[in-house]
């Protein structure tokens, strides 16, 4: 694979664009666009290119608007009452 290809990462489906390779101990990594993350070349696989979308900084800025402050975060947390949930599962 080499810079500018389109790969999808096979576990999660995630496409990117190859932005750069290294090596270390042995195996290859390739770092995508849209995740900003390496990933060990044995997980990927070419991808079609209708398959990747290119993200605009505006779409990527507004994920993030309207998230609830630390602080608020903390007030939800201590107003959380678990003494009525039951566990499920096997076991």
């Amino acid at each position: 694979m080499e810079k500018g290809d389109i790969v999808k990462y096979k576990p999660t489906s995630t496409v990117g664009k190859v932005v750069d390779t290294k090596e270390i101990d042995g195996k290859v990594w390739v770092k995508l666009d849209k995740t900003n993350l390496y990933y060990v070349i044995d997980n990927l696989e070419p991808a079609d290119p209708s398959e990747y979308k290119i993200v605009s900084f505006k779409e990527k800025e507004s994920k993030f608007k309207g998230t609830a402050s630390v602080e608020d975060l903390n007030k939800m947390e201590k107003e959380v009452d678990i003494t009525e949930m039951m566990p499920s599962g096997g076991g």
